[in-house]
């Protein structure tokens, strides 16, 4: 999981088409959706710093913003980038981790399909949110309509098959919802909210040599909200059941 290649984080390799979508959308959802819903969100606790997007819009978004991050390099990269920001980070293993506070939001962007034990995980930091706390959960969909095309004709073995990108990035498997389903109820946590993250009907290449305007890009990920069974990426809401 850890000791990735950095190079892959960097904004020379074709799939940053989709992660400046997908990386800058879903921390702007999930503040619109507390923001709307008059949430408490006075404390956040995110989990991986990745491309470094969610940590700093949460930094400026949470009163209090704790990122727990288990790669040295990445942290180092973070703060290159981002030196203005004073988010507390703190090197460790998320599994490792432990602590007696409690927040009112915990995030898991893209975090699941590296790790090898997804469903523990969520289990572990479920006991650091508050009552009526919500946890936000983000990974990548293999049932997404590009890739269904790709299955369909014939370019796509399994919808489950990682890409070398994938392998390099670390990810160990692709989601389907009702997979995170699953995995969130066994967690003893209540979903609350289920949504698509980016609606992309064509291969990166190929939406690439489209030149499609911000205009119906802005369209795509807005009609992918009700649609997540079909989009790049899930987004699921959850609270922790009450007795």
């Amino acid at each position: 999981m850890i000791d990735q290649n950095i190079a892959v984080y960097e904004k020379n390799n074709i799939y940053e088409f989709d992660n400046n979508i997908i990386l800058h959308e879903y921390p702007r959802r999930i503040a619109e959706i507390l923001i709307k819903e008059e949430a408490a969100a006075q404390s956040c606790l995110e989990l991986g710093i990745g491309h470094g997007y969610s940590t700093e819009f949460f930094s400026k978004f949470f009163k209090k913003h704790i990122v727990l991050e288990g790669d040295s390099k990445i942290i180092d990269r973070f703060r290159k980038k981002f030196n203005h920001i004073r988010t507390e980070i703190i090197e460790t293993y998320f599994e490792q981790w432990d602590t007696k506070e409690k927040f009112d939001v915990i995030i898991m962007g893209f975090v699941l399909e590296h790790v090898d034990t997804p469903t523990a995980l969520i289990q572990k930091f479920k006991n650091f949110l508050k009552p009526n706390g919500r946890m936000f959960l983000a990974v990548p969909n293999a049932e997404s309509l590009h890739r269904r095309i790709g299955f369909y004709s014939g370019l796509l073995n399994d919808l489950t098959t990682l890409s070398d990108a994938d392998l390099a990035l670390g990810h160990k498997r692709y989601y389907t919802l009702q997979e995170l389903r699953q995995q969130i109820l066994e967690s003893h946590l209540k979903i609350t909210r289920e949504e698509g993250i980016f609606l992309k009907p064509l291969t990166t290449s190929q939406m690439l040599q489209l030149n499609i305007s911000e205009t119906i890009m802005k369209g795509f990920v807005a009609a992918g909200r009700d649609y997540p069974e079909l989009c790049c990426s899930l987004l699921v809401e959850a609270e922790a059941e009450h007795p």
